[in-house]
């Protein structure tokens, strides 16, 4: 049964580069680290590249199972270093480590991912294998952006720049039956 995804594209969704769907072999799971859906596509739709574009996922998943489409899959977002042609972005709607992302004490990451949100990423990922016949691998963000920075409470301390989807990530639930290899950095 196909899902229901509600389009909402970036203002400058034309302005990022086209690509086959046989180009895509990789889907990274994200949380927007935000607290809610409103706030995401707020960052999204900010220019930050001389292109005309801005960091966003193609996918943005609701505490509720609702998914919107930000970016087609035959365009590359901005979503994960290195990784972006081949890639496909799915964001999860969790605050993470918000506001405070690189505070050496606030590194937790605790909000649980619910029922109906990884309900709809699993039948997503089952419908995004069908449209992309290259599609093989799934990672984390955190599984291929390992980089650290400076803390901002104590810059002696380094943090992960990048921890999503996080420790609460329900891992063996989703890749049970979704015909996807698991990469790491």
């Amino acid at each position: 049964m196909p899902v229901t995804v509600h389009d909402h594209f970036l203002p400058y969704v034309d302005r990022l580069e086209a690509r086959p769907a046989d180009a895509v072999t990789l889907v990274v799971i994200h949380c927007t680290e935000l607290p809610d859906l409103a706030m995401a596509r707020e960052y999204g739709e900010r220019v930050l590249h001389d292109s005309g574009t801005g960091n966003s996922g193609h996918y943005y998943v609701d505490r509720d199972g609702r998914i919107e489409r930000y970016v087609p899959g035959t365009r590359v977002a901005h979503h994960v270093r290195g990784c972006n042609p081949a890639s496909i972005g799915i964001e999860l709607v969790n605050s993470g480590r918000y506001p405070d992302w690189f505070d050496s004490r606030h590194q937790a990451m605790d909000e649980p991912y619910p029922p109906a949100q990884i309900a709809a990423l699993k039948a997503l990922l089952t419908q995004l294998r069908a449209e992309f016949p290259a599609l093989r691998q799934i990672a984390g963000h955190e599984d291929l952006d390992t980089a650290r920075v400076a803390a901002s409470d104590d810059p002696s301390l380094q943090v992960p720049r990048k921890r999503d989807p996080g420790p609460r990530f329900p891992w063996d639930e989703v890749l049970a039956g979704a015909e996807l290899e698991r990469i790491r950095a």
